[in-house]
């Protein structure tokens, strides 16, 4: 890591000599958030084809790996990996929240569980956009960003139940009636159709494409932002932590160049693959 004196911002770019750094996500969190996104593009990459089988694009795809046998193999191996990732994550809040009992995880300014706050800010932003009031002041995460988690959970339940219980219906078949079994079809089909649409657009503009962070939000990659982008985004976190004395035990060295860099690749290289089975998916569905 290159001293703080020879900082990099959020987004890349030089920053002042004085410049500080504070830690947002764990090296543990980046990585489950890489497998997480990882896994999503190779579903939708492989699932889009299967849903829309008659589309040119599909046939193509198809052709290309070596027939629908091959795509099924590997939709089922991201879904294998993502299931596992999940569970981890599960395994984790289970852990801290219950075990250890540490504060915050299910209630709070530090959760991910929504609150009154939540739907003030939310009414607050909306009143911000129209020219009626303030923008609000967000706390460690925002509303948004909270129903972009719950978001994931309920397609792991839905879709993924969906998913297992085509994988293994010889299985489901013994205790599920013939109906569930075809409605698991529509409702796997139709609901990870939703999500793709969903996360290519709705997720991509609020977490990247919006001025704040426009081109790109790099924190979840490199894992730290900068001072000035910390005050600005969560102003009441940053508020907060100051009140408590816990501010410096937050900072964190600058991300190396290297990191930085493959970060955009990574970064800019699942934007376009996402936008591009965005476009595909809506020709499909239309046209």
């Amino acid at each position: 890591m290159p001293d703080l004196e020879q900082a990099v911002d959020g987004k890349g770019e030089q920053s002042g000599a004085k410049a500080r750094f504070f830690m947002r996500f764990t090296r543990e969190q980046r990585t489950l958030h890489a497998v997480l996104f990882t896994t999503f593009l190779g579903l939708a990459a492989t699932g889009l084809p299967m849903r829309f089988s008659q589309s040119i694009f599909a046939r193509k795809f198809a052709s290309g790996v070596g027939g629908f046998g091959t795509i099924i193999f590997f939709h089922k191996f991201f879904a294998l990996v993502l299931t596992i990732a999940f569970l981890i994550h599960l395994k984790e809040i289970f852990m801290r929240g219950v075990i250890h009992r540490e504060k915050g995880i299910f209630w709070g300014s530090t959760s991910m569980v929504a609150n009154w706050k939540d739907v003030k800010d939310l009414v607050g932003h909306l009143r911000w956009m129209m020219g009626l009031g303030p923008k609000p002041q967000f706390e460690r995460y925002a509303y948004w960003e909270k129903f972009d988690y719950w978001a994931v959970f309920w397609g792991m339940i839905v879709i993924g139940f969906s998913g297992y219980a085509m994988w293994f219906a010889p299985f489901f078949a013994r205790f599920l009636p013939g109906w569930a079994l075809n409605a698991v079809l529509v409702v796997h089909s139709e609901e990870g159709l939703l999500a793709i649409l969903f996360i290519f657009s709705i997720h991509f503009v609020n977490t990247h494409l919006r001025p704040d962070s426009f081109p790109m939000d790099m924190v979840v990659f490199t894992g730290v932002e900068s001072e000035e982008e910390f005050k600005h985004k969560r102003t009441e976190e940053y508020e907060r932590l100051a009140r408590q004395g816990k501010l410096e035990a937050r900072v964190a060295a600058a991300p190396a160049l290297w990191q930085v860099n493959f970060s955009k690749i990574v970064g800019f290289t699942a934007i376009a693959i996402g936008l591009t089975l965005l476009v595909l998916t809506l020709s499909a569905y239309f046209i």
